[in-house]
């Protein structure tokens, strides 16, 4: 992971499948990117729940940095790859406390670009099914051999060379 970076600003698009009592104000999914300590996302009770991404490029997953609210995280939790939903792509193994927590994908699944991911929380910690994230970031780069770049395709020269 020596040459990977954040991610977050190659996001595109996000979805989440709930929010608390549908406050988007206050607990909607913008509240993921917005690196304010102060606003979350917050999750409907009820399982599972997922958050949904879309990068402008694709990108290289190294890991997923991560901050739940102690006793709201995920418990039972994987990663799909959108362009295969029907199985994980790995199991996630976040632990029930406030910490910033980055989770590591396995090494094979580091060199494999992707453009559109899912994590999934089957369970949660919070009797009710909650999940309550203050941050979400990606650890990875940008997968320069599918010809393109952050502002869009690559020069056809450029593209060939």
């Amino acid at each position: 992971m020596s040459d990977d970076k954040t991610l977050s600003h190659l996001v595109s698009r996000h979805s989440v499948s709930s929010v608390y009592n549908r406050n988007t104000v206050s607990y909607g999914k913008q509240h993921l990117f917005d690196k304010n300590r102060e606003t979350c996302w917050n999750s409907e009770q009820g399982t599972p729940q997922h958050i949904q991404v879309e990068f402008k490029v694709p990108v290289k997953l190294a890991a997923i940095r991560i901050q739940f609210q102690g006793g709201f995280a995920g418990k039972s939790t994987n990663l799909f790859d959108m362009s295969q939903p029907s199985q994980p792509i790995c199991p996630l193994h976040p632990k029930d406390d406030n910490t910033v927590q980055v989770l590591a994908l396995p090494e094979p699944l580091q060199d494999i670009a992707r453009t559109r991911i899912k994590i999934q929380f089957l369970s949660s910690t919070d009797f009710y099914g909650r999940i309550i994230v203050y941050s979400l970031d990606f650890i990875g780069h940008a997968d320069s051999s599918q010809g393109t770049t952050v502002d869009g395709p690559l020069p056809m020269a450029a593209a060939a060379a």
